[in-house]
């Protein structure tokens, strides 16, 4: 009677066991039935949409491709517009003592840092000055900073303390921290 009633239950538990297999196997056909598209009306017109999406990107890499020359026309127009390392300093240091006296500020303790740009044909230079005249002198200065045909990148401005600052009331002094780029030989 035990032997019976084992062999029963080892049924009953196999019986169970393939209805829930069948129950998984039913639930991932209904799954993938319901995320698929129903009619194949639908699946098409879902074809087409993938199909236009893939063209569009494909036309963007072309369109990317086509302009390439133009883009390294244009870098080497840049690099060309910049000053050559062997006269950089002299230049830079000339031209921002011109913008200084046309704005009427003071331009002062003009130091450089070259850094070696990898890859480049660059060499950024970082440049440290400081420039003291009135309000209006001095943003006249950052303005022709800013309009010059040479780039400079204001990286930072600092007012000085008070302790540093001795001269009349109406008087600033602003650190600058400049960056600017020569191009070296290839």
């Amino acid at each position: 009677m035990r032997h019976d009633f084992t062999s029963r239950k080892q049924v009953i538990l196999g019986a169970l066991t393939l209805l829930i297999l069948a129950d998984v196997a039913f639930a991932a056909y209904s799954w993938q039935l319901a995320s698929a598209p129903r009619t194949p009306q639908q699946q098409f017109a879902a074809e087409i949409r993938r199909h236009d999406l893939l063209k569009a990107d494909i036309k963007r890499a072309q369109d990317i491709r086509d302009s390439i020359p133009a883009i390294q026309k244009d870098c080497d127009k840049f690099d060309r517009s910049l000053f050559p390392a062997s006269s950089g300093y002299s230049s830079v240091t000339s031209e921002l003592g011109g913008m200084a006296k046309r704005s009427g500020v003071h331009l002062d303790d003009v130091t450089f840092k070259e850094t070696e740009i990898a890859g480049r044909r660059l060499t950024g230079v970082m440049i440290d000055a400081t420039v003291d005249g009135d309000y209006k002198s001095v943003i006249q200065f950052l303005n022709a900073l800013q309009r010059s045909t040479n780039v400079y990148e204001v990286d930072s401005l600092n007012l000085a303390t008070e302790n540093a600052n001795r001269g009349p009331a109406s008087v600033i002094k602003v650190a600058l921290h400049l960056k600017t780029y020569f191009r070296t030989a290839s």
